[in-house]
């Protein structure tokens, strides 16, 4: 398949890029360096081959489940402008 400069003219509006006249054919030529690295990938025998994710197989570190309180009631409280009995308090907003 070849890209010509109408049609890369007609790339460049459809992805409303302002190209002009003079580089129409400098972008049908990258085109059609893109298309034909393509057409060699579509050539590569990939049957049987498992899709992968990266290059090195790697599984990640996972912890246990657990719903915890975080121990860190007093850190989290610290900063809060009025706090009592291990809550924040805040104004009422209803009476």
């Amino acid at each position: 398949m070849s890209i010509d400069e109408s049609t890369a003219a007609r790339v460049a509006k459809l992805a409303r890029i302002r190209v002009a006249d003079d580089a129409l054919p400098a972008l049908a030529g990258e085109f059609n360096t893109i298309l034909g690295f393509i057409e060699q990938l579509n050539e590569v025998d990939v049957e049987g081959v498992e899709p992968m994710t990266g290059v090195t197989p790697m599984r990640l570190k996972q912890r246990q489940d657990v719903v915890t309180d975080g121990n860190q009631q007093d850190k989290v409280l610290a900063n809060a402008p009025d706090a009592r009995e291990g809550f924040f308090a805040v104004p009422k907003v209803m009476e």
